[in-house]
């Protein structure tokens, strides 16, 4: 019966400070190792290499990285390598999310410049909740249309209130002429008055 080596083989797991699975013994030196009952008798066997601590098995990397340079290039990509549904392998919602995140980001870099005010802010935020804008580009151009007809809206008052103040001044230039007239009319009316009088005056003494 062939006498157990486990003894043996925790002690060199010990001293090799490894697991007993490491432990390597050499075939022609098993009956060394079987008399070695102590911790010196397994450094010597050691030392002359009948007992080795194996080196740990590594898993090759090559294959890994080789499928993975085949995958940049646009290998093992096809409808035969998915796993999972559609909306399992790209949800829906973190699409959603991802939009709203890059629309909100832009609107408040937009508001902390000072592009738009809190009110536009608010309608934009809502509008952009609402699925209005599907990417930043749409909601850009809307910004800028609607900063553009504010502009508009602005000139057409500016215009309409300049053209209020021109009818104003031109209505006191009116008034004030037409007093002037009235004036000049009854000031001359005056005067033929007067001149009649002097001249019944005259005709009365003759």
């Amino acid at each position: 019966m062939v006498k157990s080596l486990k003894t043996q083989r925790r002690l060199a797991a010990d001293i090799l400070k490894c697991g007993k699975g490491r432990v390597w013994i050499a075939p022609d030196a098993l009956s060394d190792v079987k008399m070695a009952n102590s911790r010196e008798a397994i450094r010597k066997l050691i030392k002359e290499e009948n007992i080795v601590k194996r080196q740990v098995v590594m898993r090759s990397r090559y294959r890994w990285r080789f499928v993975q340079k085949q995958k940049k290039m646009g290998r093992h990509s096809g409808t035969g390598m998915f796993r999972g549904t559609k909306e399992a392998r790209n949800p829906a919602k973190e699409a959603w999310m991802a939009r709203q995140r890059v629309l909100r980001r832009l609107l408040n870099k937009f508001r902390s410049a000072g592009k738009i005010d809190s009110h536009l802010y608010r309608t934009l935020y809502a509008k952009a909740k609402g699925n209005t804008f599907k990417n930043k580009r749409v909601l850009l151009e809307h910004i800028f249309k609607m900063k553009q007809e504010a502009e508009r809206a602005r000139k057409l008052e500016e215009q309409k209130k300049a053209l209020i103040e021109k009818h104003r001044r031109d209505r006191e230039k009116r008034a004030a002429r037409e007093t002037r007239r009235a004036q000049r009319i009854r000031k001359e009316a005056d005067e033929a008055a007067k001149l009649l009088r002097v001249a019944m005056e005259k005709a009365g003494k003759a």
